[in-house]
């Protein structure tokens, strides 16, 4: 509707085409769907093209925080191994210390 194509909706809601199945549709299946207009084909299809470009857009970034959040996770984990060791160095140093006394 926001294309100015309301004259679809009715053929596209009978045909359950849905946001998942409209990202499917090519130019001999739009006219299939009844979109016999070429130029109302072009503009659907620069439309999913634009969606398309966006998902994988957002895509990307949503993997990308994801692999940031793992990294840091490894680092804070590796971090309180550290402090987990140090401790158990210094009761042995002290042990140690008092053997040789």
């Amino acid at each position: 509707m926001s294309l100015n194509l309301e004259q679809y909706v009715a053929e596209f809601s009978a045909q359950n085409i849905n946001g998942e199945h409209l990202l499917q549709l090519d130019g001999s299946k739009l006219k299939a769907l009844g979109v016999t207009s070429s130029q109302d084909r072009a503009v659907i299809k620069k439309k999913l093209k634009e969606v398309k470009a966006s998902l994988e857009k957002a895509r990307k970034a949503q993997e990308k925080m994801e692999k940031q959040r793992e990294k840091l996770r490894r680092k804070e984990q590796e971090q309180l191994q550290r402090k987990l060791k140090k401790p158990e160095k210094t009761l042995s140093d002290a042990t140690e210390g008092t053997k040789e006394q």
